[in-house]
């Protein structure tokens, strides 16, 4: 470990940080290792969450995530999870997101800070009286039992293509939802069905009490054990709702006893970031295991590229998704697959499950600069895009035209 600047901060160089990060995300292990159910639990409570998005263009995000760190990952396992042993449960992080239960109890005050913080802004969107549907929507579940959003909300405007078009009701139970009141039972064609959080979420759990003071100190605790090294805005923002002043407050009174400052090398070996650690990280950074040299393909939704900026700064990638972006304006497409390969990210994939045919069509792959696709290379993307296809139980593999961009 070298030092740098007057201050003498141990500094990470750029490949140690890689791998820091990568194993931090589930990412240094094979992926051909078998994986039990108990096993697929431990990786979900090890990322923290998984953040679940509707958009399936080869696999739904969450699949694929999972998929991506290991390839004998089973679906039923992660519904089993969530419907049967409720290990699992569904709500909010930075989105929605499948996260471990025995979490739960950090959760109350989550809800009482989204509550307040939802009526306020969905006040000024939703102008139609959805606070007066709770006691109706609830009485409803509580009578009914699961329930979906198309089963509420009888005579009111239904809803369209999006969130903008919720009717009161609807609005409704998906407040009560992210406030706790109601959890999700289960999804069907991946529609949610809502019951009393009380009859899916364990007693122990749900009742657990926990002050504002260890809420706070499990996050910033927790997201960086998730994260390796971070900064204060890095903490605060992992689970999307802690504000930057408690996390800077939580990372000052622990500076020079329980954590510590460090330079970490940015890929472009400009000027260090500076960053915070725990002491023992940097006894244990010999000792991790590099990344397998086969290639991946990540979900735009990996916990890994969340944080776009980082992304930028640790790989040198930089990575958008172009879903709102107008298809005459878009640099690469609708919804563009990285590629991982050892510690590196090499290129963006455009590829489509083609239901019907059969078929997964791969339309478009960019390398970034620097990087060619010689025979190994192409060897191992071909192995990888065959391990998709058959996760997605398609037939073949098709290269469009002019595939290499």
């Amino acid at each position: 470990m070298n030092t740098i600047g007057p201050r003498g901060l141990p500094l990470i160089d750029n490949r140690t940080a890689r791998w820091l990060f990568l194993d931090r995300h589930g990412l240094s292990q094979s992926p051909a290792l078998k994986q039990s159910k108990a096993g697929l639990l431990a990786l979900i409570e090890r990322l923290g969450f998984v953040q679940v998005d509707s958009i399936n263009t080869v696999e739904r995000a969450h699949h694929m995530i999972l998929f991506s760190r290991n390839q004998t990952y089973r679906r039923e396992h992660l519904q089993s999870l969530l419907e049967r042993d409720r290990t699992l449960f569904e709500n909010w992080t930075h989105d929605a997101a499948i996260i471990p239960t025995r979490f739960y109890p950090y959760w109350r005050h989550r809800f009482e800070r989204e509550a307040a913080r939802l009526k306020a802004r969905w006040r000024n969107w939703r102008r139609d009286g959805f606070e007066q549907k709770f006691d109706q929507v609830l009485s409803r579940v509580r009578d009914r039992g699961p329930t979906m959003a198309r089963e509420v909300g009888d005579g009111e405007h239904r809803s369209g293509a999006g969130w903008w078009d919720w009717h009161p009701s609807k609005t409704a139970l998906e407040f009560l939802w992210r406030t706790g009141s109601l959890a999700v039972d289960c999804r069907a064609g991946f529609q949610k069905v809502y019951d009393l959080a009380e009859r899916v979420i364990p007693d122990g759990l749900r009742d657990g009490g926990i002050d504002e003071a260890v809420f706070v100190e499990w996050k910033c605790a927790s997201a960086l054990q998730r994260l390796g090294v971070a900064t204060p805005g890095e903490l605060a923002a992992f689970w999307g709702v802690l504000s930057p002043d408690e996390a800077r407050d939580w990372c000052a009174r622990r500076l020079e006893t329980e954590l510590v400052e460090v330079a970490v090398e940015t890929a472009d070996s400009g000027n260090p970031r500076r960053l915070l650690a725990c002491p023992e990280l940097l006894d244990a950074l010999g000792d991790l295991p590099p990344p397998p040299s086969r290639i991946r393909v990540l979900s735009p939704f990996d916990p890994m590229i969340r944080d776009r900026q980082r992304t930028a700064r640790l790989f040198g990638f930089d990575y958008r998704i172009e879903v709102f972006v107008p298809a005459a304006k878009r640099r690469y497409g609708y919804y563009v697959f990285p590629l991982l390969e050892g510690d590196r990210l090499i290129g963006r994939l455009d590829m489509k499950r083609q239901g019907q045919s059969g078929v997964l069509s791969v339309n478009g792959l960019w390398l970034e600069p620097g990087v060619r696709l010689g025979s190994g290379r192409m060897d191992r993307l071909e192995a990888e895009l065959d391990r998709v296809r058959r996760f997605v139980c398609c037939d073949r593999v098709e290269m469009a035209n002019g595939w290499l961009k």
